[in-house]
């Protein structure tokens, strides 16, 4: 281990798991900040959805979020166990969690983690639209009409459900933060459906910090490079699995720890001048 921090480092023992994955299949195992992160008070009884926030980087900004005083809403598929971890972690910490299971490559789904949050919590301070679905393919013929059309539904089209939903109940001061990725900039082949949609949130993100500035509700995307989460074993070729994060300049995968900061802070009041950004955690890969 050759990182500062002793992170762990390719090639790992990784076997390939059923997606979409849990984090007790994985070897090395994820750091979520379970036992590093500390709270200080800046997101103070803030009421927040997390889609994705059962493992992975949603874990993490889950646990620093509910650290730093705010309730947390976890949207996840089906991944029962981890979701429960989450929710132990959240309430361990003095707040309150919910989960709510479900699809939401369906604006039905959307609309119901929109009005449980809002019954929970009774307004939304913060929306992190983290979800996504992937998987690989080598030619364009391999992808079904089917594939393509669940990536950027789940991707996508969630957002723009959920954020629409959301934005009634959101005052001036909140926050949306959307997960795009190192993929929207430097696209993989084999990642076609996803990286596309990578692009899309970029813009999406864009576009929809402008026509909200007048309500005064920020919105901006963080964009992981290759982070360690479960997903990664799901979805990916062993062989490259093996040699994760090898490509960028740290020569590392990220850990899932390593994305929550810039989270907290978007979500924060501290980032009150700050929206249509792209905040970039990739390991010392430039994005443009």
């Amino acid at each position: 281990m050759a990182n500062d921090q002793n992170l762990p480092e390719p090639p790992f023992p990784q076997e390939k798991i059923a997606p979409p994955g849990l984090t007790r299949e994985m070897n090395p195992r994820p750091d979520h900040g379970e036992d590093s992160y500390k709270g200080s008070g800046r997101l103070e009884d803030k009421k927040a959805i997390i889609t994705g926030g059962d493992s992975g980087i949603g874990r993490a900004i889950a646990i620093a979020y509910a650290r730093e005083g705010a309730d947390v809403l976890i949207s996840y598929l089906n991944e029962h166990e981890d979701a429960q971890e989450t929710e132990r972690l959240v309430t361990e910490a003095g707040r309150k969690a919910v989960l709510v299971p479900g699809d939401i490559s369906t604006a039905e789904q959307c609309r119901a983690i929109v009005q449980k949050a809002v019954d929970e919590f009774g307004r939304i301070d913060v929306l992190v639209n983290n979800a996504a679905h992937q998987l690989t393919f080598d030619e364009v013929q391999e992808f079904s009409d089917e594939e393509w059309d669940y990536t950027f539904r789940t991707n996508i089209y969630a957002m723009f459900w959920l954020s629409k939903a959301a934005v009634p109940h959101m005052a001036e001061g909140s926050s949306i933060i959307n997960t795009t990725s190192v993929q929207a900039d430097s696209p993989s082949p084999n990642l076609l459906a996803y990286a596309t949609t990578k692009g899309a949130i970029q813009n999406f993100t864009a576009g929809l910090a402008q026509m909200l500035a007048e309500k005064k509700i920020r919105v901006n995307c963080v964009a992981p490079g290759p982070i360690w989460t479960p997903l990664i074993p799901a979805t990916m070729p062993q062989e490259k699995v093996k040699e994760f994060g090898k490509q960028v300049p740290f020569q590392r995968p990220g850990q899932p720890k390593e994305c929550a900061p810039p989270y907290v802070m978007l979500a924060s009041d501290e980032a009150s001048y700050i929206s249509g950004a792209t905040i970039a955690v990739t390991g010392g890969k430039p994005i443009l």
